[in-house]
């Protein structure tokens, strides 16, 4: 196994599981899981895509058929518009065929989406059997393959049935995003954005300094980003989310500032029809109306709107919202996961580093928003 790696470990008090990072990791896959009390023999079903497939399938299978796992790989459809229930039968009906035990194994070899029903999968099977996450994306590194999150989309609303499942082992490469398209590159960086608006301030400061260099695109490629700040990203974001969960695994307070950017992104998603907008994307332009809706509230500074403003552009993420009815957003909110007692509950920023949740947000403080985001939407 590569010897350059960093463990980050998510303590929670039942279960806790590492976060590996390092280059190289995922040929090393089959002998992790042994080091991880799975036995050779072990029923595993590799969940992936197509692409991710092509790109990484036949090192991952090789690993793990080397260490004596006796593997079977289901493909299916990866975006957002295949996040539905009908995907995640197909995953059981593999299950079912290849007779996965309680002692067996899912595998999620992909981005968010494919982690998503991977592991809401394994959490539905047998009333729930293991899963190791290993993501192939930015945005999956950082955030959907950690915390135990899993689930799928329904037409009404975005992750709206799901389990919490937490893995075994989430195992980042990431020599993998030398195959990631630029945009799915560009919509992790979102949420890397994110986590150093709520919590991170050093790290802020850090994508700071590589976008002034750069102010048109020093954030939107793995190759303007350098493999030194993406493993620095990399382990921060890891361990940002790791704290979070381990204080709140069901987001029973704290960890609701994780969703900073997406009770605004999600409503855009779904209005929008799922797999239209990136998630990241949609990511990006909640934090832009969270932040304007924050300014609104005297909550925190426009200056600091304007820091947030430049290191999404600098990622190459949307800063304009598309045409979308307010009313029909507003509508869309009362959905979100996050309602309680009828009330949306928004988290907005106090200042880079910090942010607070409340439900006292104003209708026409939402419009207002938008609004700001929105070009001239006349005919």
């Amino acid at each position: 196994m590569p010897q350059d790696h960093r463990t980050i470990t998510v303590s929670l008090a039942a279960d806790p599981y590492p976060i590996l990072i390092g280059e190289g990791l995922l040929a090393s896959l089959g002998s992790l899981l042994l080091e991880q009390g799975f036995r050779a023999g072990t029923r595993v079903l590799a969940v992936t895509n197509p692409d991710v497939r092509g790109h990484h399938g036949d090192k991952a299978l090789t690993s793990l058929e080397a260490a004596g796992f006796d593997v079977r790989t289901l493909v299916v459809d990866a975006g957002e518009e295949h996040k539905t229930p009908a995907t995640v039968a197909k995953i059981h009906d593999a299950a079912f065929a290849h007779q996965l035990e309680r002692g067996s194994l899912i595998i999620a070899l992909g981005g968010g989406v494919v982690g998503d029903m991977a592991g809401f999968a394994a959490a539905t099977w047998l009333r729930g059997i293991a899963v190791v996450q290993v993501p192939t994306t930015l945005l999956a590194m950082v955030d959907a393959a950690i915390g135990g999150k899993t689930g799928v989309n329904h037409p009404g609303g975005k992750n709206l049935i799901g389990a919490f499942h937490q893995p075994r082992l989430v195992l980042v490469d990431p020599h993998v995003l030398a195959t990631l398209p630029e945009r799915e590159f560009r919509a992790g960086m979102a949420e890397v954005i994110k986590y150093a608006v709520i919590g991170d301030g050093v790290l802020f400061q850090d994508l700071e300094a590589a976008a002034n260099r750069d102010p048109a695109g020093g954030l939107a490629s793995r190759q303007a980003v350098g493999p030194l700040l993406l493993q620095r990203l990399l382990e921060r974001s890891a361990a940002a989310k790791a704290r979070v969960v381990a204080a709140d695994e069901r987001e029973g307070g704290l960890r609701a500032i994780l969703n900073y950017g997406h009770t605004l992104g999600h409503a855009l998603e779904t209005l929008s029809g799922y797999g239209t907008w990136l998630h990241g994307e949609a990511v990006a332009l909640g934090m832009l109306a969270a932040g304007d809706i924050a300014v609104a509230m005297g909550l925190w500074s426009q200056a600091d709107q304007e820091r947030q403003r430049r290191l999404l552009a600098a990622a190459g993420l949307p800063l304009h919202w598309p045409c979308l009815d307010p009313e029909a957003v507003l509508a869309c909110l009362q959905s979100d996961k996050k309602v309680r007692d009828g009330r949306v509950r928004f988290v907005l920023p106090t200042g880079i580093g910090s942010v607070t949740i409340r439900d006292d947000v104003e209708s026409a403080a939402v419009r207002a928003a938008i609004a700001n985001g929105t070009p001239d939407c006349s005919p």
